[in-house]
């Protein structure tokens, strides 16, 4: 049976290229009622069985870290398991709203909660992520995490969607981080502008998510008409901005035949390909995949049966090529105050938590 790919994230710590996303298991993600968490379970074990051993959630995912504890309980009871067969990687989110309050005690309290939740003696990698850089405590609080480091409550110390110059503020300032995960797609280029760069420079690997934009990237979108077209998810909701901002549904089309065109002389599907297209790019350490059931296990295995030709590589990059990467630096738009994009994030996901 074909396995994922590995690679070494830092030293002596290894994961899975693909990772099993888990922000669609959190409550009110999907905009068409509850997942059957039952088959979610069958699905983490299939992936396990096919060397997808490394799932990505966060803090903010409601309801994430405490599923996957219950599933690493269950299989802590089988003796031949040991915690490290499973990676997990958090994400520690403060509320925008409480930004400036957080300190180091906060911040260890989040960290012991998440290991709670997750039923693990270390957290493998924790991904830091600050709402608003005008808000002092960023460095800080990095710090602080770096510390826990140390302190063995934490294996990796990485973030998710910053920018480069604040990425680059906590490795001028001595915080060892050891991914950055940022949004990246045949849509969202962003990270072409200076981000991958840099971490190329600092030695950084992108762990890339959004990658399907939202499952965008399939089949089953060829031939759909723009007007009228209901997201599915909340993420499908910004997917749709950045179609729209980037090539436009037209040439969003004419990509998926390039694509199924392509696809095929592999015997693989859209997201296959989309996938493996930026797992090649230089510095792309993993994607990340959601996992909403057990029906989509195996494509994610095939996923590592071919190499794209570097022919069909740059047909790709050429159609793509044609068309404005949205603006700003990966998750400015997210950022900026009175922008479509901000307005869908949830940035005060703990507050009842942490008053």
């Amino acid at each position: 049976m074909k396995k994922a790919e590995r690679i070494e994230l830092a030293p002596g710590y290894e994961i899975a290229r693909v990772l099993n996303g888990c922000w669609q298991l959190s409550l009110g993600h999907s905009l068409n009622g509850p997942l059957d968490m039952s088959d979610v379970k069958k699905a983490f074990c299939l992936l396990e069985e096919r060397g997808f051993t490394s799932f990505d959630c966060a803090d903010i995912y409601t309801g994430a870290e405490e599923f996957i504890g219950e599933y690493i309980a269950e299989r802590k009871k089988d003796p031949s398991f040991k915690e490290e067969d499973i990676q997990v990687h958090t994400k520690y989110v403060p509320d925008l709203e409480y930004l400036g309050k957080v300190d180091d005690a906060f911040t260890e309290s989040i960290i012991d909660r998440s290991l709670s939740r997750l039923n693990k003696t270390v957290l493998d990698v924790v991904q830091f992520h600050w709402w608003d850089y005008e808000i002092p405590g960023m460095v800080k609080t990095a710090q602080c995490l770096q510390k826990l480091k140390e302190k063995g409550k934490i294996r990796n110390v990485s973030v998710t969607n910053f920018d480069t110059g604040h990425l680059k503020m906590l490795v001028d300032a001595g915080v060892k981080i050891a991914s950055c995960q940022a949004q990246y797609s045949l849509f969202d280029r962003r990270p072409e502008k200076k981000l991958q760069k840099y971490c190329l420079e600092e030695n950084i690997p992108l762990i890339c998510y959004g990658t399907l934009a939202g499952g965008f990237l399939a089949e089953r979108y060829i031939g759909r008409k723009r007007e009228g077209l209901l997201p599915e998810t909340r993420s499908q909701v910004k997917y749709l901005q950045i179609i729209d901002d980037s090539m436009g549904w037209d040439a969003y089309q004419e990509l998926l035949l390039l694509l199924e065109k392509t696809a095929h002389k592999y015997n693989v599907g859209i997201s296959q390909l989309a996938s493996r297209y930026i797992l090649d790019k230089e510095g792309v350490a993993a994607v990340v995949i959601g996992v909403r059931n057990s029906r989509h296990v195996d494509d994610n295995v095939r996923i590592f049966s071919f190499d794209l030709s570097e022919k069909d590589r740059e047909e790709i990059t050429s159609f793509i090529r044609q068309f404005p990467i949205i603006e700003g630096e990966p998750f400015e738009l997210e950022r900026t105050p009175g922008s479509k994009y901000r307005n869908i994030m949830h940035m005060n996901i703990n507050e009842e938590e942490q008053k």
